[in-house]
């Protein structure tokens, strides 16, 4: 089990959600109320799925839950988008939001490909406490 506190792209990716979250609730009169509600949910999923896949001990599940997490990231940066053209956040603060979202998205595409790199054959469904297992009693059989 991986700690997601560790990783840099989750501090980062709880972060955009927390700012996200936090410019509407500034606000007193909530405006679009769906947009924000869908954005908000977005922002929390992308590191949401990261903690949810380092509590995974296989590798290929934990690449599976960047890649969702990757995908979350893709529909803030939409919603965001959608934000700004409907006037909902001003050019500035998306200009703030969609760069940090950006750099969410280059870190977690960054660690998807890692992550991918390191898979190998055994990873398919072998979980790493039933590798580490199997290497123990290899090693105290010899």
């Amino acid at each position: 089990m991986r700690d997601p506190e560790k990783l840099l792209v989750y501090q980062k990716a709880h972060a955009l959600a927390v700012r996200i979250d936090g410019v509407w609730a500034q606000k007193t009169k909530r405006r679009r109320a769906d947009l924000v509600d869908q954005l908000t949910r977005a922002a929390n999923s992308v590191s949401s799925n990261l903690a949810e896949g380092c509590a995974h001990s296989s590798r290929r599940e934990f690449a599976r839950f960047v890649q969702m997490s990757l995908a979350s990231c893709g529909e803030v940066a939409h919603h965001l988008k959608f934000a700004r053209d409907t006037r909902a956040i001003s050019i500035e603060l998306f200009a703030d939001l969609e760069s940090a979202c950006r750099e969410v998205r280059r870190m977690l595409a960054s660690l998807l490909r890692k992550v991918r790199d390191e898979l190998t054959e055994t990873d398919d469904d072998e979980s790493i406490a039933a590798m580490q297992s199997r290497r123990f009693k290899q090693r105290h059989d010899s």
